[in-house]
């Protein structure tokens, strides 16, 4: 059996909680762990983009020990194709987002207009996905990638960010510099290229925290 992937860890663990029909954190409190072991929130890192976090090996060990299975068992769990399930976050394409202004005051998605996009991880209230067309942002990002951008962080220099700004626009940038009284952003192809609002032009800012490619 080859080395089993970060979903298929989880994915497992997810499965066994509902063998036993149990919450992750239940399952955690079965196996002698904080309750918050096996959450969602605990499974990637909060930098940007996110890095996933594996259960450690002892966590492992008590939990299948207290489950009263053997390691085999949980692996296939893990390697049977029960693999983490994905969380439905909303999308839609970038274009479209710009046109309807499909978002709340702080930037959280709103209305009937998205589609529903399943990717792992991604299980914090407000996230969502545009979807990119075109060459604009190559090589950054390329035609058909995916953003998943997350209202309730506070985006910090360095940050790729999407901008909605008074004019109604929607920008996609990367955030330079922010104080009392500028925001500076640059082009993802052009960094030596940038632009500056002052905060009352800005209506929300939001970072960009993972993309597809």
């Amino acid at each position: 059996m080859s080395a089993l992937s970060h979903a298929q860890i989880w994915g497992a663990i997810d499965a066994l909680a509902a063998r036993l029909s149990l919450s992750p954190s239940s399952l955690a409190r079965l196996a002698g762990l904080d309750a918050t072991s096996f959450n969602r929130s605990k499974r990637l890192s909060k930098d940007r983009p996110p890095r996933p976090r594996w259960p450690s090996t002892e966590s492992l060990a008590k939990l299948i020990t207290a489950a009263g299975i053997s390691f085999a068992e949980f692996a296939a769990l893990a390697d049977g194709g029960q693999g983490e399930a994905p969380c439905h976050v909303p999308l839609m394409g970038l274009a479209a987002a710009s046109q309807s202004d499909p978002f709340d005051l702080t930037g959280h998605p709103i209305g009937t207009g998205w589609a529903l996009d399943g990717l792992p991880g991604f299980t914090e209230a407000g996230t969502y996905s545009l979807q990119i067309k075109g060459q604009d942002f190559e090589p950054v990002y390329r035609d058909g990638s995916r953003i998943i951008v997350h209202p309730g962080l506070k985006a910090q220099p360095g940050d790729r960010v999407v901008v909605k700004v008074q004019s109604g626009e929607l920008l996609v940038r990367q955030l330079v510099e922010v104080t009392e009284q500028v925001l500076v952003l640059s082009l993802l192809q052009s960094p030596q290229k940038t632009c500056h609002f002052t905060p009352h032009e800005v209506v929300w800012l939001s970072p960009i925290v993972w993309a597809s490619q």
